[in-house]
């Protein structure tokens, strides 16, 4: 395939018109200048169109705006794979931002890979600070650290937001699923996927603003975990079903997404012997069982949640 742009930067948004400036923004200041922006409208009613269109008249590098009815950020971020025309993908949401010097030292650490060992890689992952500056999570356990999503949490137990891009041809090899009536797919869920076959080169360097504080980011994060419970229900079960091998290097980790997989799965409907059923081998229900009474709990307390909202609403 020929590609027109070392990177295409994909930014999926809804209702976001109040912050996609901080994108554009910094996007207009990087020093890497081949790049194409495409920005995957999933059916925003706030004026986002009328802002890209303006910003695509003055800006310096080309803007393409795709519309599509919303669906959920998944179902967008699998149109801009399909659409991208850069050789490499990266994702900069439509409330934060990225330094002058972002994409130029993403590709700078790209070609630092010996050309001979590039298939072996889905492509580079840098460090984020909030808006003041400070280190969101944890770095990585080395300055270059060649290693995958799942190894980096569970092993050497990285936490926090991360940044960076992959090649095009590995995020169109990996789509997200798109199941009826689901408008949210974690993210982790197709990182897990590539973890099977491909390794991230992990570099300390800041490279991406992520708007920690923003009002608008933390309204967002309340009750989202009830809201998506179908989606955490199979991301979840896909943990216990496939990285158990981790198991001694994070069990509290392991212990937590058991309780979830019960929690969502009752909040979903779905019943004990179901739960049981779809985890499909022995060490995985075992570890289920053990988890059960904190996973109804926990159950329990979304219920409350839910019917509290209800009630208030």
């Amino acid at each position: 395939m020929t590609y027109q742009h070392t990177f295409t930067v994909v930014t999926a948004t809804y209702n976001r018109a109040h912050t996609i400036h901080r994108t554009y923004e910094s996007l207009r200041a990087q020093t890497f200048r081949d790049f194409e922006w495409l920005v995957i409208d999933d059916g925003s009613t706030d004026g986002t169109r009328a802002l890209i269109e303006g910003w695509t008249k003055e800006a310096w590098f080309p803007i393409r705006y795709i519309y599509q009815a919303n669906a959920g950020k998944h179902v967008a971020c699998n149109r801009a794979a399909r659409e991208a025309r850069g050789e490499l993908i990266t994702g900069l949401d439509s409330d934060d931002g990225c330094v002058p010097h972002a994409l130029e030292r993403l590709k700078f650490h790209w070609d630092r890979i010996p050309a001979a060992e590039r298939e072996r890689f889905a492509g580079v992952a840098a460090l984020c600070v909030d808006e003041r500056g400070k280190l969101h999570g944890t770095p990585f356990p080395r300055d270059i650290t060649d290693s995958d999503s799942v190894e980096i949490r569970y092993r050497y137990k990285v936490k926090g937001e991360k940044w960076g891009f992959m090649r095009a041809e590995v995020v169109r090899a990996f789509p997200f699923p798109e199941p009826a009536n689901v408008r949210f797919v974690t993210e982790a869920f197709i990182y897990r996927e590539i973890a099977r076959r491909y390794k991230l080169r992990y570099v300390n360097e800041p490279l991406r603003i992520y708007y920690e504080h923003d009002p608008d980011q933390s309204s967002r994060l309340v009750n989202s975990a009830t809201k998506h419970a179908a989606s955490m229900r199979l991301y979840y079960r896909e943990v216990l079903r496939n990285d158990l091998k981790w198991f001694r290097f994070a069990p509290i980790n392991f212990l937590r997404s058991a309780a979830n997989y019960c929690r969502f799965g009752y909040d979903c409907g779905i019943g004990t012997l179901e739960q049981l059923g779809q985890l499909g081998n022995i060490w995985a229900q075992l570890l289920w069982l053990v988890a059960l009474p904190v996973g109804f709990a926990y159950h329990v307390a979304d219920t409350a949640t839910a019917r509290h909202a209800r009630a208030t609403s």
